[in-house]
């Protein structure tokens, strides 16, 4: 973790606290923002790849299944702490560690197909959802102002004990409201004063209402009277009131007892799903900025593809390459003014400090980056009027403490090195800073105007040009970033375009160095070579693609072609399959009347002459046949080449001259030689003499072969739902269901049908005892689903 005040400084040079707030915004639970408000780049490679790992395994599960449920109130430690120390939690306070309970549990489900090599199979894992803890809170507590009258049996019959005296006072004051008395009465209704039922009575006649007076209206025109008859049932409900407030701190106190006793646990859940918030966070903000996982380099190289400052407007941030450590270990960016020199290393320092923390970055796939131990900047106006510093002075002083912390694994930010003061005093000055950082082995990214540090970055080895390309004609920067060549101030040509006399353009010309005006020109001609070669990649890129488009089409149409071809041939020869089966059956007709005429004949001869012409009949139909069976075989060609090398187990087709082929399967290879058996004859040949018959060599066919053997087992769950169905239409269902399990090879399989009124399993026990696939079943067991599932064993097979 990287802590220092440079540091610190830094971060919010760098807007990275705003990173947070938008990660914060993506944060579901307080204490997930909490604790990512404390976030800072981490420098422990493995520790951020774990961190990564995390994020994408975060965002596939997003994608595919959303967020799992989560609850963890901020102050859950605090409660249950509290509840370490003795004290009665609040109904709320005991709904909030229920809640929790609940998200611990829903996680747990959430991730219970997680691989065991999952980065977030610890988290998954180490959730302990606590049922009956869970349970007990909810069954007791309706509400934060509520406890439930099933609570205890003793606050059940405490509480029906209050209103069965509730109604019988009601009943005794209906005399009040509706008898005589209600002449007495301001309004003929009964409510409640002090805990008490009274009657509203007319001032003037408080005294023919015996009773005791609880309060006055604020107008002085009624009182508010409980008979004397209602007293003693009012203070009946007292007592019970009474009571059920000791039932309900009792209750409480128990609860608050539960959790104490599984404080370490609640808090285990506590941090987990805290900590799962912020992952599934990250997940959510790399969806938002479109990022993607980088690569760790552990070369110390760094290299963004198409890399966004996350904080700009994704409609009007213009994509730049950048990349530092590899070729160069410095690089000096120049350019004119608002031309992106400045959010370029903002960009490269922001992303480097985003992925250290393990988010994604938006950035193309195949961005890498390494971990720096520092990362130290100076960027922006660092005029001090209080300290009566100038810009200069307060640049100054960063730079001084940067020189003193940079080194090895640093990275170093200097934002128009050398500026605020002469500028030949200035650029020598950048120069030597630069070197100095140089030789310190800390990477460094540099923006400036002046031409003595392009011409250090040409001459220095391991450091490098890049420049933020202008548009001369529309005189507007375009934001892109290019490495290589260094940039033109361009303000004679600015100048000029934007009407300044030419004369005083020439004159200041003239004015200007030979070698600097010199060195401008040889820019300019760079900068013309680097836009015609872009042109000209351009162009030829869009040939070759235009050229693999092509190609693309033409294997396609050749596929079709093959395909088409092969479909036909398919077709002739299942026809000519049908037609031989046809002829034999024929035949053999011919051939059973044929045996019976010469049975009945005595005549030798003719049944010579009958053998004969059957014999003959059988050559013709196995000629066809074998016809058949040769039209996916080559024909001779002098020309013809194998395919492939041959190997053991190939059919072929040997060519022995005179059109004469034999079948035969390759026993050897010997470069240019083959065993093969023909047979029972083994011969030795060359292999131009051979014809590869079939395009797949034996281990592959036999491959395929086992590959659709397997496939034809179908892929059953070993659990089918049957909640919300009926018990035929439930049966319907499972009996198809568990012809599929056996034909999949499972050995048992679990019916889920509710706890309910237990109908529905009633229904599949009574089919399940009659069906003869079945060897036994069972109810489940604690952890399985209890009641709520049945286990079905099938009978092994003989």
């Amino acid at each position: 973790m990287i802590n220092s005040d440079s540091f610190q400084k830094a971060l919010h040079t760098l807007e990275f606290d705003k990173i947070l707030d938008m990660l914060c915004s993506c944060c579901r639970l307080e204490s997930g923002c909490e604790r990512i408000r404390k976030t800072v780049p981490l420098t422990d490679g493995h520790e951020i790849l774990r961190l990564l790992k995390q994020t994408s395994e975060a965002k596939a599960l997003l994608a595919v299944k959303g967020a799992p449920s989560m609850s963890a109130h901020i102050s859950m430690p605090d409660i249950v702490s509290r509840a370490e120390k003795g004290a009665v939690l609040t109904p709320g306070e005991l709904l909030r560690v229920a809640s929790m309970l609940s998200s611990a549990s829903a996680i747990k489900s959430f991730g219970e197909k997680a691989n065991e090599n999952s980065m977030l199979f610890p988290i998954f894992s180490h959730m302990l959802p606590n049922k009956q803890l869970d349970q007990s809170i909810t069954h007791a507590i309706e509400n934060e102002d509520m406890i439930s009258d099933d609570a205890s049996d003793e606050l059940n019959s405490i509480r029906r004990k209050i209103r069965n005296s509730g109604a019988r006072i009601r009943e005794t004051l209906s005399k009040y409201t509706g008898g005589a008395y209600s002449t007495y009465l301001q309004d003929n209704i009964i409510t409640i004063r002090n805990g008490r039922y009274v009657v509203p009575v007319k001032v003037e006649y408080k005294n023919e209402v015996k009773g005791l007076v609880h309060d006055t209206s604020s107008s002085g025109a009624t009182v508010f009277i409980e008979p004397l008859a209602v007293v003693e049932l009012n203070n009946d409900i007292k007592m019970l009131e009474n009571e059920e407030h000791r039932e309900i701190e009792r209750i409480l106190t128990q609860l608050s007892f539960d959790v104490a006793a599984y404080a370490d646990s609640l808090l285990l859940d506590y941090m987990n799903i805290t900590e799962m918030s912020v992952i599934f966070a990250k997940a959510e903000l790399s969806f938002k900025l479109n990022a993607a996982e980088p690569k760790l380099n552990l070369n110390g190289y760094s290299h963004f593809i198409k890399a966004r400052h996350p904080l700009l407007e994704k409609e009007k941030v213009v994509p730049i390459e950048i990349m530092l450590g590899g070729n160069f270990d410095t690089l000096v960016i120049t350019g004119p003014n608002t031309g992106g020199k400045t959010v370029s290393i903002k960009t490269f320092a922001l992303l480097a400090m985003m992925a250290q923390s393990g988010f994604h970055i938006p950035a193309d796939e195949g961005s890498e980056f390494c971990v720096y131990k520092d990362i130290l900047c100076d960027i922006g106006d660092e005029q001090s009027i209080e300290q009566s510093l100038s810009t200069f002075s307060s640049h100054m002083i960063n730079i001084i403490s940067i020189l003193k912390r940079c080194g090895e694994g640093s990275l170093a930010l200097f934002d128009e090195l050398g500026a605020g003061t002469d500028p030949v005093e200035g650029a020598a000055l950048a120069v030597s800073i630069l070197e100095y950082v140089k030789r310190s082995g800390a990477k460094c990214l540099a923006t400036t105007h002046y031409a003595e540090l392009k011409t250090y970055a040409l001459e220095t080895d391991r450091v490098e040009n890049a420049s933020c390309e202008f548009d001369i004609n529309s005189l507007k920067p375009t934001y892109r970033l290019i490495i290589g060549t260094p940039g033109r101030s361009n303000a004679f040509l600015i100048s000029e375009r934007l009407g300044l006399d030419t004369s005083i353009i020439k004159h200041a010309e003239t004015l200007i160095d030979t070698s600097s005006l010199r060195f401008e020109k040889v820019v300019e001609k760079l900068e013309a070579d680097r836009i015609a070669m872009e042109e000209s990649r351009r162009i030829a890129e869009k040939q070759r693609d235009e050229t693999g488009r092509m190609h693309s089409d033409a294997l396609e149409e050749r596929d079709r072609l093959i395909a088409s071809a092969q479909k036909e041939l398919e077709r002739a020869k299942t026809e000519a399959t049908r037609l031989i089966k046809t002829a034999k059956a024929q035949s053999d007709a011919i051939f059973i009347e044929l045996s019976e005429l010469k049975n009945k004949s005595t005549d030798d001869l003719l049944k010579d002459d009958l053998d004969a012409k059957r014999a003959a009949f059988r050559d013709s139909l196995r000629g066809i046949e074998k016809e058949i069976d040769n039209r996916d075989m080559p024909e001779p060609d002098d020309d013809y080449i194998l395919p492939r090398e041959l190997v053991k187990g190939d059919k072929v087709l040997v060519v022995l001259g005179n059109d004469k082929k034999k079948h035969g399967v390759v026993e050897k290879v010997n470069g240019d030689e083959a065993s093969v058996i023909c047979g029972s004859i083994r011969m030795k040949l060359k292999t131009k003499a051979l014809r590869l018959v079939s395009g797949l060599a034996a281990a592959e066919s036999n491959a395929v072969k086992r590959s659709a053997t397997s496939s034809l087992r179908p892929s059953v769950k070993s659990e089918i739902d049957l909640r919300g169905l009926t018990g035929e239409d439930a049966w319907f269902s499972t009996d198809k269901y568990l012809d599929d399990a056996i034909l999949g090879g499972l050995n048992s399989v679990t019916l889920i049908h509710g706890k309910g009124t237990g109908a529905l399993r009633k229904a599949m026990w009574d089919y399940l005892k009659r069906d003869s696939r079945v060897a036994s079943y069972r109810m489940g067991a604690y952890g399985e689903g209890d009641s709520g599932v049945t286990v079905v064993e099938f009978k092994k097979k003989k």
